[in-house]
């Protein structure tokens, strides 16, 4: 049976959050910390699905992981030449970032493997990171002409390469790096903006030598990586919900708690503040590398903004709840340069404009984005997820403000990146309902 949820609307919100840890650093901490010699302690370790993924590939390549009560990692890493052979297919579940980036690993090792996923992931475009890697040599095999899942990597033998990628993506950009890493000589990345730099940031904290750039980066190969203990700072894809949550809903004040706020991920506070959100930073500061701060957001009247350019990979997984932002916003929004939304988990473009429609907001879709005519007020309505979490969460922070309630269809996949949403959810709303 499909699981669904119903929300209520809510006059206000207050409370102090945590949102999980940070996915995409997640995902990186598991990686390198199996790479490396030695034994590394991981922090904050996202518990979602597609991090789980990450792990169990590791684990059935020989990399012994130890947990602790607390939720606490211990990986003992096994050097870039210390993987095993893997005796079945390694399962990327929903997660495109296992897949990519394990990609650039298995490239650079010599023996053989294959990559396959659940049936999201198997339609996802493969090729933008199939195709560089076989410029280094990689040897990959797979469906529709080598561009989707499952493919198969006959690893090794790979030379350093210098690619221009076609489009700004830290996965592609990621994976090259990874085989890069694994081979004699430089190699080195330009793409058209810059993407987020999580990989290059921890592969410098693990003791990769790595430049970065205003037009990419470049990696150094065959520098061995040393274990280092990792603090990971919370999602600010996740927290993005929040901030939405406490700008849209009147006589809202949330605080958000050790929230990342890497400038190359931080678009989404660039974009809501520019809309006349009231977003504070606090007690800024450095962990593992990464800068980190405690949010604060109240309700605020939003105003519509043109979004595109340099700020759209800054920002790439928050437009759905961007658009959410943008409905309850005085004026026109115009999202343009997203092509990439279309081939995410969903059609994210088709899937939000369906949604919004649904709840009674004017919107448009465009080729690269949508076009939305915000301060319709929004009715309560029947939405399908499309089994996409982000989805999902973002027409669950609609309905806090509209009438009526709403009711998602498909909710489960909310655990691929945001484990315990629903109950915190719930907590700052019920806290108001009994204030």
């Amino acid at each position: 049976m499909t699981d669904t949820r119903t929300i209520t609307p809510s006059t206000h919100l207050r409370g102090e959050i945590t949102v999980p840890g940070d996915k995409s650093i997640s995902h990186r901490a598991i990686m390198f910390a199996s790479l490396a010699r030695g034994k590394s302690r991981i922090r904050g370790l996202l518990r979602g699905e597609d991090c789980l993924s990450t792990l169990a590939a590791f684990q059935q390549m020989g990399v012994r992981v130890e947990e602790f009560d607390n939720g606490d990692l211990m990986i003992t890493g096994q050097g870039l030449n210390g993987l095993q052979e893997p005796t079945d297919v390694l399962d990327c579940g929903n997660s495109g970032t296992t897949m990519r980036l394990m990609s650039g690993i298995l490239a650079g090792q010599p023996f053989f493997s294959v990559l396959s996923g659940d049936q999201y992931l198997r339609r996802r475009p493969m090729g933008r990171v199939i195709e560089p890697l076989s410029q280094m040599g990689a040897k990959i095999s797979g469906r529709d002409t080598h561009r989707k899942a499952p493919f198969a990597i006959s690893g090794g033998h790979l030379q350093p390469a210098t690619y221009h990628s076609p489009v700004a993506s830290a996965q592609v950009k990621s994976a090259i790096l990874l085989a890069g890493m694994q081979v004699d000589g430089v190699t080195t990345v330009y793409e058209p903006h810059l993407s987020r730099d999580h990989s290059e940031r921890m592969l410098r904290y693990f003791g990769a030598q790595v430049e970065s750039f205003s037009g990419g980066a470049a990696i150094h190969g065959r520098v061995e990586l040393t274990a280092q203990d990792v603090d990971i700072p919370g999602d600010i894809s996740s927290a993005a919900f929040f901030l939405v949550a406490g700008l849209i809903v009147p006589d809202s004040e949330l605080l958000l708690k050790n929230v990342g706020i890497n400038p190359t991920r931080s678009g989404i506070l660039d974009i809501l503040t520019a809309m006349g959100g009231d977003i504070q930073q606090l007690n800024t500061r450095e962990v593992s590398g990464e800068p980190v701060a405690d949010l604060l957001v109240r309700s605020s009247t939003l105003k519509g903004i043109d979004i595109g350019g340099e700020l759209v990979p800054r920002a790439i997984d928050e437009f759905p709840v961007i658009s959410i932002a943008a409905a309850y916003a005085t004026g026109i929004t115009t999202i343009s340069d997203a092509g990439e939304l279309r081939v995410k988990e969903t059609d994210r473009i088709a899937a939000m404009c369906d949604a919004l429609q649904a709840l009674g907001a004017q919107v448009t879709p465009l080729d690269d984005g949508m076009k939305i005519v915000g301060g319709t007020p929004l009715n309560g309505a029947t939405i399908n997820s499309c089994g996409d979490h982000r989805i999902a969460m973002s027409i669950a922070i609609a309905a806090l403000g509209a009438s009526g309630d709403t009711t998602i269809v498909d909710t489960s996949c909310t655990e691929t990146s945001f484990p315990g949403f629903w109950p915190l959810l719930n907590r700052i709303t019920t806290k108001t309902e009994s204030s």
